[in-house]
């Protein structure tokens, strides 16, 4: 994504809100905000944009963005070769999994029992073979090294977790998210066989609902979460869902 936010930049205040904003109409996040607060604010005032911006990569701020709904992600800033900005997505449109709507096609049911699926083993692997898959545009080193602290710091209000998929004792596939209260949250995945992401995914939903995860948030709506059964919902809907569960 392309704006205009500069360090030194005059965030303008609104005064019925406590929102910061940029000339750009992007609104600004640094750790002083309420992160819980400002979501519900977004929605209240029907923020037009997806993203926010923030430069401070502390990973208890990004933690509380995550913790509030947010889908953090990176980008260098303005292509610059070093200075990164964080630029937090809160979907107006977001694509959510309810167990009962899970749908398995006949083609995948059949391959369900070759493979095995296990929760949070080779988390460190498994993220950098989602960077290798699909290059670090959005999850940055800043970003990636943050959530490496998240993940191993106590008392974080998100956990970053990972499902990796094996065929014969071979990891075939894998993803990483987070889980915030009782919600997971997607964020990046690969495969390395044909339909080996497709089975990683039932098998994933099978985990989150036998673990007692209320439903799992898979971020942007595409075909491939469509197909499985997803849902696309409103990003008011998701929030009084995802508060009621955290």
């Amino acid at each position: 994504m392309k704006a205009a936010i500069q360090p030194d930049s005059h965030c303008l205040m609104i005064k019925t809100y406590p929102l910061k904003v940029l000339p750009s109409g992007y609104v600004f996040l640094d750790p002083s905000d309420d992160c819980q607060t400002t979501v519900k604010v977004l929605e209240e005032i029907s923020y037009p944009e997806e993203f926010c911006l923030a430069l401070d990569f502390d990973p208890f701020f990004i933690a509380r963005l995550m913790a509030a709904g947010f889908i953090v992600m990176s980008s260098l800033y303005n292509n610059s070769s070093d200075q990164y900005i964080l630029i937090p997505k809160h979907h107006i449109v977001r694509s959510c999994l309810f167990y009962p709507d899970l749908h398995i096609k006949k083609s995948i049911k059949s391959l369900l029992p070759k493979y095995e699926i296990k929760f949070d083993e080779n988390f460190d692997l498994i993220l950098d073979k989602c960077i290798k898959s699909h290059g670090d545009d959005w999850l940055t080193p800043p970003l990636v090294a943050a959530i490496r602290k998240i993940r191993n710091t106590e008392n974080m209000p998100v956990r970053p977790v990972s499902f990796a998929l094996y065929r014969e004792g071979k990891l075939k596939a894998g993803e990483f998210g987070i889980i915030a209260g009782r919600v997971y949250t997607s964020y990046s995945g690969y495969y390395e066989e044909n339909n080996a992401g497709t089975v990683q995914m039932i098998l994933t939903a099978h985990y989150l609902e036998n673990a007692g995860i209320d439903f799992w948030d898979l971020g942007m709506p595409l075909d491939y979460k469509l197909t499985i059964g997803a849902r696309e919902i409103s990003r008011g809907e998701f929030l009084r869902l995802f508060i009621n569960m955290i």
